[in-house]
């Protein structure tokens, strides 16, 4: 199962930054929320962003797997939203804001490309056309 790896790769992503969210409110002495800091804020916004966008990418690679796309284009796609949510993450953390961007245009196009794919690949097994 192709999508395993980058449900993965996900996961790693993920523990990194909750990770640095961790290191933050260490350094900071915040137990809850983020007290004001503004470091504690960017980590724990990184570490959000990347667990609302991760799991819908994740079920539409799965389905458009399951439903036989190509392999090809299942790496393609998984390949695409590491890179995106990766490039976002290191961005939001560096305070790059068109680092930003770029990672959130390519994980927005991966899953709107996810989303439209399962559309044709849905019928297409369902009719054997």
């Amino acid at each position: 199962m192709t999508t395993a790896i980058y449900a993965s790769l996900s996961a790693l992503l993920i523990v990194y930054l909750s990770l640095n969210v961790i290191k933050e409110r260490g350094q900071n002495k915040i137990l809850y929320g983020d007290g004001g800091n503004k470091d504690l804020q960017i980590a724990r916004a990184a570490h959000s962003n990347a667990t609302e966008y991760i799991p819908i990418a994740l079920l539409l690679l799965f389905t458009l797997e399951y439903n036989r796309a190509n392999i090809w284009v299942i790496h393609a796609l998984g390949i695409a939203l590491i890179l995106g949510r990766s490039i976002h993450a290191y961005s939001l953390l560096s305070k790059n804001l068109p680092g930003r961007v770029l990672g959130m245009q390519i994980t927005i196009f991966t899953i709107a490309g996810l989303a439209i794919l399962n559309f044709f690949y849905i019928p297409y097994n369902l009719f054997k056309l």
